[in-house]
């Protein structure tokens, strides 16, 4: 069965710090492109970060800089190191894993706030 869970969301303060990581079990993830989804209640998801099977990243305009995606194939893991937080960032953040077939996970809270 696969399963793709997200973790490391939380509370925040504004110029603070988090790191997510996504983690798979039940496929190879070295063979999946993997991206962050961010969304807010009466919002489409948008897409924060994405990384490549081969490392290959990009990030949208709203967290260049900010945010860096990465990930750890041994351990079938990707994460989203988070900094200089702002209050526009809180979102339900969503990994998506895809590779002929596309995963999503729960989600993971994330709250920036004073």
């Amino acid at each position: 069965q696969v399963q793709v869970v997200e973790s490391g969301g939380g509370l925040a303060q504004p110029g603070g710090s988090l790191r997510l990581s996504c983690s798979a079990s039940g496929i190879s993830f070295s063979l999946y492109n993997v991206g962050w989804y961010r969304q807010t209640p009466g919002k489409q998801r948008e897409l924060v970060a994405a990384i490549s099977r081969s490392g290959t990243t990009n990030y949208a305009d709203f967290v260049k800089g900010r945010f860096t995606i990465s990930r750890e194939n041994a351990k079938n893991t990707v994460y989203l190191q988070m900094n200089s937080l702002k209050p526009e960032d809180t979102a339900v953040y969503f990994c998506k894993a895809d590779f002929r077939i596309v995963y999503w996970g729960q989600g993971t809270q994330v709250t920036v706030s004073s």
